[in-house]
């Protein structure tokens, strides 16, 4: 999200609306409009693998109706997919493979998964084959029935720090405290399945865990942390936190990694926001790197900004091993290939495709991309965070993104969860 998300983006790692959140305000919003053809990506060479076998068009009445656990997910034909030939689909084959991992192991996905992991290195040509004749597209629309919304981005940053404090690295990173509790309420509330209550005990009761400010208040309501990390700059690990994983360069110059473990049960509010709302920056100012400039020179606001987030997020260290940042849906992300989206509405670990504009311009962004992280400002039914990758060049490019787009999400032909009422409409509602 950061995610950023989620979920961690990285990165996601958002396992719940409250996880830390992209931020909110960023640059300027293109519309979406009829973009040119974009230059085709470099492609990962591959071998040439052998014909997909061709399987018989599924016929019109396996068409089904708005799906009954993501009603606002509209079936189309594959030629409504806008840009869909556009793009070099065979670069996101690992990625969906990556979604296979987990996805392989329940019964609608276990046929498709088998068949990809069958294939031998699929090229452009055979990869948009396969998602054809074994997927089923279906359009993603807002609530009010629109489909278009916002496309933001998040990556991986990289951290200056040390695993033990010192005179430079002062600002630590905490892992899961043992006091915080987590309470699904999907298993009482069915319709909360994606919501999880965050606390602690206080004799018997369940009450909420402390805010930011609190936790980075020295013994500051009772909070005990156990730091796994220290940064030097505490914007950038404010920021690590919206993106929810990320790297720390000790001194000998080898690398940390760390990925989301758990948040403190407060909602992210946006200091970019409240910046512009006080007239400290413009709207079109507000980015990452627009409020990194900005703590820069009023060092003596700053803390007093960051603490206005009650948010918090605690960090686990992660193997340097990782191909990527582990997502909401438990395995690496692929840069430019994975997005953070909201699983109340797009099935974690489903393919979309995205068909949205580069950063800050007109020029298209249209890809086969896997929906496997979330994030808290992760919210609605064509909502995205698109995972740029690490370094300061995908954190300029997540910092400037926030633009329109569409989703279409592909779910196999053989989807169980099929609503059959006569007017389209979630009979849970």
């Amino acid at each position: 999200m950061f995610s950023m998300g989620p979920s961690s983006p990285v990165m996601l790692l958002r396992a719940s609306p409250w996880l830390f959140a992209l931020l909110l305000s960023a640059c300027a919003v293109q519309p979406p409009g009829k973009p040119p053809v974009p230059p085709a990506p470099v492609a990962v060479p591959v071998p040439v693998p052998p014909p997909v076998p061709q399987l018989e068009p599924a016929p019109p009445a396996l068409i089904p109706t708005p799906s009954v656990a993501y009603p606002l997910l509209r079936p189309v034909d594959w030629a409504a997919v806008a840009f869909w030939q556009d793009d070099s689909a065979g670069e996101a084959w690992t990625a969906f493979l990556r979604s296979c991992a987990t996805l392989g192991k329940r019964t609608a996905w276990q046929a498709v998964c088998a068949d990809a992991a069958a294939m031998p290195s699929p090229d452009n040509a055979a990869v948009r084959t396969f998602f054809e004749q074994r997927f089923q597209p279906y359009q993603a629309s807002q609530e009010d029935g629109s489909t278009e919304g916002m496309i933001t981005g998040y990556y991986e940053p990289l951290l200056k720090g040390d695993r033990a404090r010192t005179a430079r690295a002062r600002f630590p990173l905490y892992a899961a405290p043992d006091d915080l509790i987590t309470v699904d309420l999907a298993s009482v509330y069915p319709e909360l399945k994606n919501l999880r209550l965050r606390g602690r005990l206080a004799g018997n009761k369940l009450v909420p865990y402390p805010t930011r400010k609190e936790i980075e208040t020295v013994n500051g309501n009772g909070f005990k942390g156990r730091p796994i990390a220290w940064a030097e700059d505490p914007v950038e690990l404010f920021f690590l936190q919206i993106q929810g994983s990320g790297r720390i360069e000790l001194p000998d110059g080898s690398h940390l990694r760390v990925g989301y473990a758990d948040q403190n049960g407060h909602p992210y509010q946006s200091i970019g926001k409240l910046l512009v709302e006080r007239g400290e920056l413009k709207l079109e100012q507000a980015s990452m790197q627009g409020i990194k400039d900005w703590g820069a020179k009023n060092p003596d606001k700053l803390p007093e900004l960051l603490a206005s987030n009650p948010s918090f997020v605690f960090f686990r260290e992660l193997p340097n091993g990782l191909p990527g940042p582990l997502g909401a849906l438990g395995v690496p992300l692929t840069d430019g290939r994975s997005i953070a989206v909201d699983p109340r509405f797009i099935p974690l670990g489903a393919p979309v495709f995205l068909a949205t504009t580069q950063p800050n311009s007109p020029l298209p962004l249209n890809k086969l991309v896997m929906a496997q992280d979330t994030g808290g400002a992760i919210r609605g039914g064509v909502r995205a965070d698109f995972f740029w990758g690490f370094g300061n060049t995908a954190g300029e490019l997540a910092g400037r993104m926030k633009q329109r787009g569409r989703m279409w999400v592909l779910l196999p032909r053989t989807w169980p969860e099929m609503a059959s009422t006569p007017n389209g409409k979630n009979p849970k509602n």
